[in-house]
Order: C-alpha cells, then structure tokens, then sequence
C-alpha cells in the first residue's frame, strides 16, 4: 500500500520517517494565480529538490538546514514506496517552524512594487522616489510576511515580526536571510541570472535556528535573465512564466477548473525550470537522480 502524505501542499508532500524526521517530495503539480492545474510539468519536482540540495550545501557555513540526504539508498524503505520517488525525495530533520515567511527583495517587483506605487513604502518603510518596476533597491531589504492559513500572506514590518517571534529571534532570522540571500544573488549573478527576491523557510533544530523547506529556487524566488533586465519592464522569469502568459491568453477569469494546457507550453515551462538549474548550478540536470535520458 502507498504510505499517504501526512501533508499536501500545492506542489510538496511530506511523509513521516520517524520521531525525527520526514520525508519532503516535491511533486510535479504546477499552480498559477492560486489554482492548482490539471497538467503537471514533468520533472519540475526534481528540479526543485535538485537546487534547493546544491544551495543547502553552497550555504552550510551561514546556517544549519534540515537536509539529511537526497540519495534514494539513503531514504529508507519508506521512500521506495512512494511512486517515482528518486530525485524528488528529501529526507530532513523535523523542526519547530517560526510563523513568518523570511523574505528578501533585491529589485522592486511583485506585491512590494504594488505597495511602493500606491503608498511610497515597500512592507510600510518609505523608499526612495523615483522608483519603477525592477528597479534595484539601494541594497537588500528584510521584509518578512505572516503565513496565512487560508488566502494570501500578509507582509509585515520588521517591527511585526519581532513582535511575533522577539526581537532575538527576528535578528537572527533577517541575519540568516540576508547573508543566504546575498550569496545566491552574487553566485547567480556570475551565471547570467538575477535572483529578485526570495522567500526562506526557517525553523529551530536542536536549539537552533536552521534553513528549511526549498530554497533559492524558481518557485520560491524571481529568476530572471540579466541580459533582459530594463529598469521599469518586468523580465521574463525562469519558472512558469509561459504558462501564466498562455493562460492569461485565453481569457480565463482565475477561478477553478483552469484550462488545459497545451503539450508545447508544458513542454516550454519544463525547459525554463531545467535552464535554471543547469545555468545555476553548472551541472547536468540528467545527471540527477531519476532523470530519464
């Protein structure tokens, strides 16, 4: 029988594997605009597993994480029961997770380029005027959200957060986010690519407070060519950018069922998450686990 999740997110299943540990597997599903489609992008999973376990080693130095191994002969028997397992199957240790996203904007975009257009602030702190979509900020910003059970996150200022974790914690959570931040954005930098911003996961393990979940991937960050970046245009990010465009194409009024997609948007979308990874990191994609030639 097929162990069920003890978790199903949009995209991620958790499993238990003991006392002190779980199994994360990052499964094919693809969302836009909240709804979850019907047609998985193949190999997306492994994409997101892939790097989230190179930046967990490229940041070992700046915090603790939660990855224990990635190797299926490391997974237990657990893992061999789950279907198409390899290379999208983490096993991490549990912790206790704070109650805010850790997020870090780099470029003015997304819902903090909504907030600074209508009110002069990003997350209620003023900012320079003058600014357009994707202009880049003086220097990274701490700007932290809730995590809304039901609906969207909320952001929040700094003063919030401490508010909701202390000021220790908070300190620590923006130090942690800020140092991983800047060294992802430097590496990418040096491979064409400019990471926007950034969501970060984190948690207390063993007393400490450690990265979690995925990180530093197209799905939780702004991915987007260097060569295309215009200061007051929106690049095309490296993610499911064709398939947004393709839906917002059709007409669809965002509320479920989505429209199917067609074969060549689903392929153009895997194409997207492989040249990330592979511009990234500088390896194969088909040298991960699972991949098929």
């Amino acid at each position: 029988m097929t162990p069920q999740p003890t978790y199903t997110g949009k995209v991620r299943d958790v499993f238990d594997a003991g006392p002190d540990h779980l199994l994360f597997v990052a499964s094919d599903r693809i969302s836009a605009f909240d709804v979850v489609l019907g047609e998985p992008i193949p190999d997306k999973g492994r994409v997101l597993t892939a790097m989230t376990a190179f930046w967990l080693d490229q940041l070992a130095d700046v915090a603790p994480n939660h990855m224990v191994s990635v190797d299926p002969a490391d997974l237990g028997a657990g893992a061999s029961e789950i279907p198409d397992a390899a290379g999208r199957t983490m096993l991490v240790r549990r912790a206790e997770m704070l109650p805010i996203e850790c997020i870090v904007r780099g470029y003015l975009t997304g819902s903090a380029l909504k907030e600074y257009q209508a009110t002069g602030t990003m997350h209620g702190t003023a900012l320079p005027a003058g600014l357009e979509a994707s202009s880049r900020l003086p220097e990274p910003v701490f700007t932290p959200s809730t995590k809304a059970a039901e609906g969207h996150d909320e952001n929040i200022s700094y003063e919030q957060a401490v508010a909701l974790v202390g000021a220790e914690v908070a300190a620590e959570a923006r130090r942690i986010s800020m140092e991983a931040y800047s060294r992802g954005a430097e590496l990418a930098a040096e491979r064409g690519i400019i990471i926007a911003d950034t969501k970060f996961e984190l948690g207390f393990i063993d007393g400490r407070l450690a990265i979690c979940d995925e990180v530093l991937t197209p799905d939780s960050s702004r991915f987007w060519p260097a060569d295309q970046w215009v200061v007051g245009r929106t690049p095309p990010s490296f993610d499911k950018q064709p398939v947004r465009d393709w839906l917002e194409s059709t007409g669809w009024d965002k509320t479920p069922p989505a429209p199917p997609l067609p074969a060549e948007v689903v392929s153009a979308s895997r194409d997207r998450y492989v040249e990330a990874y592979e511009r990234v990191t500088g390896n194969r994609f088909a040298d991960w686990f699972g991949v098929s030639a």
